[in-house]
């Protein structure tokens, strides 16, 4: 593989908006397979791809496991029909977490904005008495 064909540490992180110390840690993890050549690491156009989904999968919550888990199932040579039915299977259930997260998080501002309200009205009123006993 040629030198144009990959990519240092710097031109990765620059690409994806990411440290190098995230480049490090999904190599660790067995996500990114990086060539080397001393010590430096070369990405190729399959790591680039790799960590764009990645990326894309933390995003929507999917732990590195589950995304571990899809990447290698794209190897079993059946046209990636396993690897999208279940990375469609996993993201309709995070879509549904990040449903019921919303609501609850309406509900919470909600119940906020109330008690703004019930407050600006207490100390409006305070404000009120104390310049009657003024």
């Amino acid at each position: 593989m040629t030198e144009e064909e990959t990519k240092s540490i710097r031109e990765m992180c620059d690409a994806f908006g990411v440290t190098p110390r995230t480049l490090r840690f999904y190599e660790a993890k067995e996500l990114l397979f990086p060539q080397r050549d001393g010590q430096k690491r070369l990405f190729t156009k399959r790591d680039g791809a790799r960590l764009k989904l990645i990326l894309r999968g933390k995003r929507f919550g999917f732990s590195l496991e589950e995304i571990r888990q899809l990447l290698d199932l794209y190897h079993i040579g059946d046209q990636q029909v396993t690897q999208l039915s279940r990375t469609y299977e996993i993201a309709c259930d995070r879509l549904d977490d990040m449903v019921r997260q919303r609501d609850e998080l309406n509900e919470a501002i909600e119940e906020l904005q109330d008690q703004l309200k019930w407050g600006e009205k207490v100390i409006a009123s305070m404000k009120l008495e104390q310049k009657a006993a003024e």
